[in-house]
This record gives C-alpha cells, sequence and structure tokens, in this order.
C-alpha cells in the first residue's frame, strides 16, 4: 500500500474503546497506520473519523482513520501494573523528596538491604541525589518523608494524572475524545 504525500507513519490513530474514551490517556492510546488498516479489515473497530490522506492498493482506496473505536468493550483493569513508570505518573513526575522534575529514579522508603519490598506502598518517585542523600537508610530514620505517602494507585487516578501532561502533537479530529483541561481545573 503506498500513501500519496506525506508517509503514513506520520498518522497514527487515535483508539477509544467502546464507550468512546480512550484506552488510555498517558501514554495517548495510538495505533499506526498499519495496524488500524488491519483492523479496519478485521472488522475490529469503527472509523469515527479521517485525515485527509489515503491509501490505496490496486482493487481499493481507503482514507486513513484518524480516530477509531473497538466495536468490542474492553474493561479496563481496576489497578495498573506495578512498573516503573506508572510510579512516576502517579507521583506527578516528580521527586516525592524536593519536588525536583529532573534525572528521576524510584527509591525505597525501607532499603531492600533491610527487607524492603518493590511494592506500591514502598517506592516513591526521588531524584538521584535525594535518593544518594538517603541512601540504604530508613526514610522514617533520617526525616526524609515523602511529600505523599506511596499507595496503589487506580487505573483512573493514572489516566487523571496523565491527562496533566498532554502529548506535544494533538490532531485536531482528536480533541473532541480527549479532556485534557477541563478536570484538571475542577
Amino acid at each position: 500500500m503506498i500513501a500519496k504525500g506525506t508517509p503514513p507513519e506520520n498518522w497514527p490513530a487515535l483508539v477509544l474503546n467502546a464507550d468512546y474514551r480512550p484506552l488510555s490517556y498517558y501514554p495517548l492510546s495510538l495505533w499506526n497506520w498499519q495496524a488500524t488498516v488491519k483492523a479496519v479489515f478485521l472488522d475490529r473497530v469503527n472509523i469515527v473519523d479521517s485525515y485527509d490522506r489515503k491509501i490505496h492498493s490496486p482493487s481499493f482506496e481507503l482514507q486513513l482513520p484518524s480516530v477509531v473505536a473497538l466495536k468490542t468493550y474492553v474493561r479496563p483493569a481496576l489497578y495498573p501494573a506495578f512498573t516503573r513508570f506508572n510510579v512516576f505518573l502517579r507521583d506527578r513526575f516528580s521527586c516525592q523528596y524536593c519536588g525536583d522534575l529532573d534525572d528521576l529514579t524510584f527509591d525505597h522508603l525501607i532499603p531492600r538491604s533491610k527487607g524492603g519490598r518493590t511494592r506500591w506502598d514502598n517506592v516513591v518517585t526521588a531524584c538521584s541525589p535525594c535518593n544518594l542523600k538517603k541512601g540504604a537508610r530508613n526514610a522514617r530514620d533520617i526525616g526524609m518523608l515523602p511529600m505523599q505517602a506511596p499507595y496503589r494507585p487506580t487505573v483512573y487516578e493514572l489516566h487523571r494524572n496523565g491527562r496533566a501532561f498532554p502529548p506535544n502533537f494533538l490532531h485536531q479530529s482528536w480533541i473532541d475524545f480527549l479532556y485534557w483541561d477541563s478536570e484538571l481545573e475542577e
């Protein structure tokens, strides 16, 4: 398949659940054009909006979808997987000791060397200087308490936090399905 004009890899599609909400906000649920076209042909999605670009084969022509909605509702998990990225997102990409936004790592409040486990309730986002300062000591023992106690977030909390970090590019056809500002001002 060949697209006219700009290369099709620059034309991702926003993927919505069957209820017309994005599958995720951060990272934004996007599919490349190939995955989108495949889902269209497998009849797994409805095309909600399209770009002005078309792809062609010898037997058909299709406008590249810019927004698709799944035909079958995917029930989101209530709790997200424990990952470094999700810890950062829970903590809004800021050091929980000093508020710095750069050179982030994660820190165990009770160090692993002292039996601390890598779990939601024992890990916080920390900048490298704070992490080094704390070292292998218990956070409570040295008075380095995090601004927010660590907790296990829900998927909805991570989605809410993710909306505070809109991507650099939002296609006009996606705007009606993304709620970046309205919920942040509440």
